[in-house]
C-alpha cells in the first residue's frame, strides 16, 4: 500500500512489482556497466552537514525562485520520456501533482501527451525540454509551440547526440510503443493490472510527435534506434544561441558537467545549466552532478543558476547541493517509481514527503530560508 512507502527506495521496489520487465528495466536501467547510476547517489554521502544550533527555527521558509517561477520549493520535476509507459496517468497525474506540491514539472520532447494539453491542465509552472533534431524545422516548431502554450521555461538537452549503451533494453528488445512479444511475453502476462490498463486506454503515442513522418509512423521502434537517426550529430554551440534568441527567456541547458562548458553557457545567455549525465544513461562513468557544483561555481560566478539533476533522493541531499552552490535541483527515476507505484497520488506522497524532509532538515540544520544555506554547512567528508 502506499501508505507504506517513506523512501525512494519503497517507491521502486512496488514499481518493479507494477511493471513488466522490459518496462522497468527502461525506467532504472543505464549505460554500460551502469556505474554512474549508482553514483550519482553514493556521491551525496560524501559530503556531511554541520549543523548551527540555538537558533530561532520556528518558521521554516523553502520557497525559491527558479528559471523565472516562484516554487514551493527548490525542487524541478525533470523531463523524462514516455510516462504513459508507467502508469495509464501519465504526464497529467505528474503535472497535477507538481503544481499541487507548487513545484515546477518539465515535459519532454518525447512526452506522451503534448505541450499544449499539459499547458492546458496545468494550475503552475511547466518547463518545455526540447532536442535538437536533423529536421530543425521540427525544433524550431517545439520553441514555438511552447512559446505560444506560454511555458516558463525552455531546456535543451545537449548530451544525447547519440544513445548510449543502454544493454537492459537491447537485451529485452523494448520498443516504442511496447509490444508483446515471445521473449517478453511472460512478463508482461505476471502483470495483468499493467497489461488491463494498456488495453484500457490504449493511447500510447509520442504526442509532440504525432503526424510527422518519420521513423515513428511505420511502427514500433526502438528507442536507441529512433535516438541514433533522429538526432543530430552536428550541433554546436551557435545552435543552442539562435534557440536561446528565438525563444526569449529563461533557458536552461542540460547535460552539461564541465566549468567550462558552464561558462560557454553564460556567454551565449543561458539562464541555467541543468548539471547532468542522463541519469547515467549516456556516458557511463561521467562525474556524479553534485560533485560539479563548487567548482561550476567558481568559474561563473553568481550569474548563472545551477540545478542539480541527478542522484537527488532526500532532503539532505537538497541541503548539500544549495550549500556547494546550486539553486535548485531536479529528479526524474523518483517521481517515475512513485507514478508506477500509485499513478497521481503515488507522486503526490513522495513529493510530499520529500518536502516535509526538506522542512525538517532545515530546521535541524539550523537555517530558517534557502538563503542561510551557505558553504559553511556541507563539506567532504
Amino acid at each position: 500500500m502506499l501508505k507504506n512507502c517513506i523512501t525512494v527506495e519503497d517507491y521502486r521496489r512496488r514499481a518493479r512489482r507494477a511493471l513488466p520487465a522490459p518496462i522497468y528495466d527502461y525506467l532504472a536501467g543505464g549505460a554500460d556497466d551502469e556505474w554512474s547510476i549508482s553514483n550519482n547517489e553514493n556521491a551525496f554521502s560524501r559530503y556531511e552537514l554541520m549543523p548551527e544550533y540555538l537558533r530561532d527555527i520556528s518558521e521554516i521558509d523553502m520557497s525559491a525562485k527558479a528559471l523565472g517561477a516562484k516554487l514551493a520549493a527548490p525542487i524541478i520535476l525533470a523531463p523524462t520520456g514516455m510516462s504513459r509507459l508507467f502508469h495509464h496517468e501519465k504526464e497529467f497525474g505528474v503535472t497535477r501533482a507538481a503544481h499541487e506540491a507548487g513545484l515546477m514539472y518539465s515535459l519532454s520532447t518525447m512526452s506522451t501527451t503534448s505541450i499544449e494539453d499539459v499547458a492546458n491542465a496545468s494550475i503552475g509552472a511547466n518547463m518545455f525540454q526540447i532536442y535538437i533534431h536533423k529536421d530543425r524545422s521540427l525544433t524550431d516548431e517545439f520553441v514555438d509551440r511552447a512559446k505560444a502554450a506560454k511555458y516558463d521555461a525552455l531546456c535543451l538537452t545537449v548530451d544525447t547526440p547519440l544513445a548510449g549503451n543502454r544493454e537492459r533494453d537491447r537485451r529485452s528488445g523494448f520498443e516504442i510503443p511496447p509490444r508483446l512479444k515471445l521473449k517478453s511475453l511472460l512478463s508482461f502476462a505476471a502483470h495483468p493490472r499493467w497489461a488491463y490498463n494498456l488495453l484500457r486506454h490504449p493511447d500510447f503515442n509520442l504526442a509532440n510527435l504525432a503526424g510527422r513522418r518519420d521513423t515513428l509512423d511505420a511502427g514500433a521502434v526502438g528507442v536507441i534506434g529512433y535516438v541514433n537517426s533522429q538526432f543530430d550529430r552536428t550541433v554546436t554551440w551557435d545552435d543552442a544561441a539562435r534557440i536561446i534568441e528565438r525563444w526569449d527567456g529563461p533557458f536552461a541547458i542540460k547535460g552539461l558537467q564541465s566549468p567550462e562548458d558552464a561558462a560557454r553557457a553564460v556567454d551565449i545567455g543561458a539562464s541555467a545549466v541543468m548539471i547532468s549525465n542522463h541519469g547515467g544513461r549516456q556516458l557511463d562513468f561521467a562525474p556524479a552532478p553534485i560533485d560539479c557544483v563548487a567548482p561550476m561555481r567558481d568559474k561563473v560566478g553568481d550569474g548563472l543558476e545551477l540545478v542539480v539533476d541527478g542522484g537527488v533522493r532526500r532532503g539532505t541531499d537538497i541541503l548539500k547541493a544549495l550549500a556547494l552552490g546550486a539553486n535548485a535541483v531536479s529528479f526524474g527515476r523518483p517521481y517515475l517509481y512513485a507514478l508506477a507505484a500509485g499513478g497521481e497520488l503515488g507522486v503526490k506522497n513522495y513529493l510530499d514527503t520529500l518536502k516535509d524532509e526538506l522542512a525538517r532538515d532545515m530546521a535541524l540544520l539550523g537555517v530558517r530560508n534557502l538563503s542561510e544555506i551557505e558553504e559553511r554547512h556541507c563539506r567532504p567528508v
